[in-house]
């Protein structure tokens, strides 16, 4: 066990230069992520999440009750702050339904399990970061169609907020419940799964940005730096923001730094799958998610640089 709680370690730290080699594979050479399956992705999500269930504890809920301030604050950054950027890019670029689809499902989703990690290397507040991760998830199947739907009518996109509420409640919630399940009953077989579901993770992540980004690489070569731009943008922003709330209402600087990063990261691999099941019709509707995937390792890896010497 100690050898691959080593590995699982070892991959997180260097999880950005494994993500940008396998997206590049991907994008310059399609062919290498074609056996990818498209109808892989909802299982592949449902094992991260499986995972997610594992790490968890109800020890992570104790803030709920010391701090309910500085949880509600989070879940009303990730919900507001992301949601409004996506809409906001979207506007500002003119992108089309199909990108602005992909982006405004990038900023309705809850914080990614990458933020936990990020925020430990950062030497943030790593518990606060959990339960916000954890708390945002769990109402995720009720905010994110609801958001996500009052965004999208905008440019008269309809969303089917009842399968999309069922997608994420199949995907995200039950995995979850089950692996918290396991953890609680079965604390031994656990021990042997944690270490081994973070490396799992970490694979399963690298497989569904690759297999969106190699079903669309023409497009995203052809019109790359304007998906590459609001991409970035959406992230860097979210960290600013998050990095401002947590000043403004006089957080500790491990708190801050908990903030800016559990809302410029996001649960983008679940952006993937609602695109992928909720609007089939929109071809390019997955990419903002998978790219997302791929820049948030990068710029969190930075990120954590530099929060590191802030202390």
């Amino acid at each position: 066990m100690n050898f691959l709680r080593k590995l699982s370690d070892s991959l997180g730290q260097f999880m950005a230069v494994v993500v940008i080699i396998a997206a590049a594979l991907a994008l310059f050479v399609p062919s290498s992520a074609s056996w990818i399956q498209t109808e892989w992705i909802n299982p592949i999500l449902m094992i991260i999440m499986f995972g997610m269930g594992l790490n968890l504890s109800l020890d992570h809920f104790k803030l709920l009750s010391t701090k309910p301030l500085h949880i509600l604050l989070g879940i009303i950054a990730q919900f507001a702050i992301m949601p409004a950027l996506a809409l906001f890019l979207s506007l500002l670029f003119k992108l089309d339904a199909d990108l602005m689809t992909g982006v405004v499902l990038v900023g309705t989703c809850p914080g990614g399990v990458a933020s936990n990690t990020i925020t430990s290397m950062s030497k943030g507040d790593t518990t606060l970061s959990v339960e916000m991760t954890s708390i945002n998830t769990i109402l995720a199947p009720f905010a994110t169609p609801a958001i996500t739907s009052m965004l999208l009518n905008i440019r008269g996109i309809e969303v089917d907020t009842f399968a999309m509420t069922f997608s994420i409640i199949q995907v995200v919630i039950i995995p979850i419940v089950l692996g918290l399940t396991v953890s609680k009953i079965f604390p031994k077989i656990n021990d042997a799964l944690s270490d081994v579901s973070r490396i799992v993770s970490m694979i399963a992540v690298c497989l569904i940005a690759m297999s969106v980004i190699s079903r669309n690489a023409e497009q995203i070569l052809s019109s790359g730096l304007l998906i590459f731009t609001v991409v970035i943008l959406h992230n860097l922003l979210g960290y600013v923001c998050g990095f401002m709330l947590g000043s403004a209402i006089g957080v500790s600087d491990a708190r801050i730094k908990a903030l800016s990063i559990e809302v410029g990261i996001q649960n983008s691999s679940l952006a993937v799958s609602l695109a992928e099941n909720i609007f089939p019709g929109l071809a390019m509707a997955a990419v903002p998610g998978a790219l997302f995937t791929v820049w948030h390792n990068i710029s969190g890896a930075l990120l954590a640089l530099l929060y590191r010497q802030w202390e």
